[in-house]
């Protein structure tokens, strides 16, 4: 969403932080510059405005010219109006049971979907247990889809069970709250129509279903490849409903996303969720700080823990770690270790969360490194023998070609494979000489 805005910025900052001495033509250089890329990134020209001339009166200050490190000081500075404008983060406080959720938006922006991604989060990670509704009586299809992506999701139940019946919108709900007050949930999550465009009939029909659920929050859901129309759009269901968040979706493709920069400041609602993809699990909460670090390319590490803890067990990443100190790390560890990188959200997302990920990807880029490569190479060792595998050194040619053909890949690209292999092996030698794990333990204590 912010690749290209990310990219800009940070080689904004890297020539600032090569400056000994900050003037404050060199400000006023860096400031303009940065006004460009957040105008081409889509944000309203306003906020843009705004947000330069608030970063200036900072940054010129006598403190940041004769700082240490007055490039470091105006990142700084740069990254705190970023927290501003995105919005303090505001997670759903769900303690209240049961906690009721409303979902509205335009049709199109993926709210059935996101019914279900936001309950499955609920569920994961938040241990609730949830009850799902779709009010879209317009779409049967809408209502199907929601109760087959339910049953997917552990400690989750759907209404209404029997879709065939014809329902009204209100029939719906209030058998939802009938529901809800006999099972013991802990969320409640209620899909609506969605409207084609803005029409104050069918939103007559969201005030009768927000006065008979009487929810906890209405969270909008806006396709953030519309542009600035999400704001528009946020800013005309307020006027009939109570919205008290946005959920972004599609945030995983190529829009500019300066929508989400320009929204807390010109609709004043938060933005509580973004939609990083299509699997039930490709939805986060939004924190400010994070996405601000990622915009300035300081990466988000606490997001790559994060996402670390949910696929590795402590068992797990402690075997790892033994074998990556005594040096018995095989081909079968190796693609364990590639096919465990694609469950985190593959290399790509994951170069994205550490600092200096552009100049991370450029590297990577040039050197032919890719998430097709890795799923190429775990074909490849699966391509080998038992014995290939924890022998690597009787890979001869003929092995090599058989090799390659199996996996459907060249020779060139088992043998740069095996050469990487070989590197890793190298890499832990060296590091064993060192002392291993425990004296660098040791030396990050002191």
């Amino acid at each position: 969403m912010f690749e290209a805005f990310s990219n800009k910025i940070s080689s904004i900052f890297e020539k600032l932080r090569k400056s000994g001495i900050l003037k404050e033509e060199d400000v006023d250089v860096a400031l303009r510059e940065i006004r460009i890329a957040l105008l081409e990134a889509d944000v309203s020209l306003d906020v843009a405005k705004k947000f330069i001339a608030d970063v200036k009166e900072k940054a010129i200050g006598q403190n940041v010219i004769k700082s240490v490190s007055p490039g470091q000081m105006v990142t700084k500075i740069v990254h705190d109006h970023l927290v501003d404008l995105l919005g303090a983060s505001s997670e759903i406080n769900v303690n209240k049971k049961p906690y009721k959720i409303m979902l509205v938006g335009l049709q199109g922006a993926g709210k059935t979907t996101t019914a279900a991604k936001l309950a499955n989060f609920f569920v994961m990670k938040k241990r609730k247990k949830v009850l799902l509704t779709s009010t879209d009586t317009q779409r049967p299809a809408a209502i199907e889809q929601l109760r087959i992506l339910s049953e997917k999701i552990d400690n989750t139940e759907f209404i209404p069970k029997n879709i065939s019946e014809s329902y009204t919108s209100h029939e719906i709900a209030s058998q939802a709250l009938r529901e809800l007050s006999d099972g013991d949930f802990d969320i409640f999550i209620a899909d609506t129509a969605g409207r084609l465009h803005i029409d104050d009939v069918k939103m007559d029909e969201l005030v009768d279903i927000q006065k008979i659920i009487n929810p906890d929050e209405i969270l909008l859901v806006a396709d953030i490849m519309t542009g600035q129309d999400a704001i528009n759009i946020a800013k005309k269901f307020s006027e009939f409903v109570k919205i008290s968040g946005i959920i972004l979706t599609r945030v995983d493709g190529d829009a500019r996303g300066g929508v989400a920069l320009s929204m807390r400041s010109l609709t004043g609602k938060p933005i509580k969720f973004l939609c990083v993809g299509e699997q039930l699990n490709d939805i986060e909460f939004f924190d400010s700080e994070r996405i601000a670090g990622r915009l300035l390319g300081m990466g988000d590490v606490i997001s790559l823990v994060e996402k670390a803890q949910e696929n590795f067990t402590r068992e797990e990443a402690e075997e790892s770690a033994r074998k990556l100190q005594e040096g018995v790390f095989s081909f079968d560890d190796l693609a364990a270790q590639m096919e465990k990188m694609s469950k985190l959200g593959g290399l790509k997302s994951l170069i994205k969360m550490l600092p200096q990920s552009g100049q991370l990807e450029t590297l990577m880029d040039s050197q032919g490194i890719s998430d097709k490569t890795v799923s190429r190479n775990i074909a490849i060792i699966r391509s080998m023998t038992k014995k290939e595998k924890r022998n690597y050194k009787i890979l001869n040619g003929s092995r090599r070609k058989r090799i390659a053909n199996g996996s459907g890949t060249t020779v060139q690209e088992v043998n740069k494979l095996i050469k990487q292999y070989e590197g890793a092996l190298d890499m832990m030698k060296k590091f064993r000489k060192m002392g291993g794990f425990s004296k660098m333990i040791s030396m990050l204590g002191k």
